[in-house]
């Protein structure tokens, strides 16, 4: 196709959901509440991990910074879908649409590359325990942060640009609740090769190795808590990981199942799916999941609200 003849759009019309207004208002609800679950939750998090001193450890260092993504994550693209559910005609600028596609993308790498951070922290913890204050120094801790928000940011930007490159020459409607880049190449009117092969490394760096690391943690951590002769001793090792393996098992998942596999085979529907749970459901599952499990999160928690309770008194 001849240049001449290829246009990009100033704005795009999303599909959303349900067109049906009865709907549409259910769901409003629905994702309000969850949103302030979400932002109630991993504020919480954050408070607790400040405030509290005996919380001042790798493991809720990582956690903070989750609990950081999580929030951004949700709100780079949920308040926009709450208003979308009260217009009539769901439109977003070309603009808007882009920088909501590099939030969304930096936020969710950063979140898998830190969920391996965690597991890497897990697996010094139990498997070389005397070894661990000295490995997991405030410095490493720092430096595993910043890489995670580094390659995220920059993985992002690279997949940003070369998606919202394509012209679309007219087609301006996308069959999805947000800007996200399966959606958008669906509407390229030219050869999508390179944007197919970024999509793979992207996968590849951000999703496949990490998760390979994952594992590969974890089944050493198996094999130590195995090696372990009282089941008191067990009991606790394995209560140290469950929340986190619980939180990687769902966000792992059907990210590699989406995004490993051939575009061509790729379904909206499924995206939308995928984009719905890991920027509504899991940012306000992971509070949930590691307050509910962890000990040293209800204890702190108590601790903060007596100290406050005596300084009204």
């Amino acid at each position: 196709m001849r240049r001449d003849n290829l246009t990009w759009e100033s704005e795009f019309v999303l599909l959303g959901l349900s067109s049906d207004r009865q709907t549409q208002a259910g769901l409003f609800v629905l994702f309000g509440a969850v949103y302030l679950l979400t932002l109630l939750g991993n504020g919480l998090i954050i408070l607790l991990i400040g405030l509290d001193a005996r919380l001042h450890l790798p493991m809720y260092f990582f956690l903070c910074n989750l609990s950081v993504v999580d929030i951004c994550y949700t709100s780079s693209g949920v308040p926009q879908m709450l208003v979308h559910f009260l217009l009539e005609k769901k439109t977003i600028s070309f603009t808007r649409c882009g920088t909501q596609l590099f939030f969304s993308l930096a936020l969710g790498g950063t979140e898998f590359l830190l969920l391996a951070a965690m597991a890497y922290d897990r697996y010094m913890a139990i498997c070389d325990p005397l070894r661990y204050v000295a490995v997991m120094s405030p410095r490493c801790c720092i430096g595993l942060a910043v890489v995670s928000w580094f390659v995220g940011v920059v993985n992002s930007v690279v997949e940003t640009v070369v998606t919202m490159r394509l012209p679309t020459c007219g087609h301006h409607v996308l069959n999805h609740v947000a800007c996200e880049t399966l959606a958008f190449v669906r509407l390229a009117c030219v050869d999508i090769t390179l944007n197919q092969v970024v999509i793979l490394a992207s996968s590849v760096v951000v999703l496949l190795v990490p998760c390979c690391l994952v594992s590969l943690s974890y089944a050493h951590i198996v094999a130590a808590i195995l090696r372990i002769h009282s089941t008191g001793g067990r009991r606790k090792a394995f209560g140290t990981c469950a929340s986190h393996l619980t939180v990687v098992s769902m966000s792992y998942g059907m990210a590699l199942v989406t995004y490993m596999q051939p575009y061509s085979t790729a379904l909206a529907e499924q995206d939308k799916v995928v984009v719905l749970f890991y920027g509504v459901v899991t940012p306000m599952l992971n509070p949930l999941i590691y307050s509910l499990r962890n000990k040293e999160m209800k204890a702190a928690l108590s601790r903060v609200l007596m100290s406050s309770s005596e300084s009204k008194l």
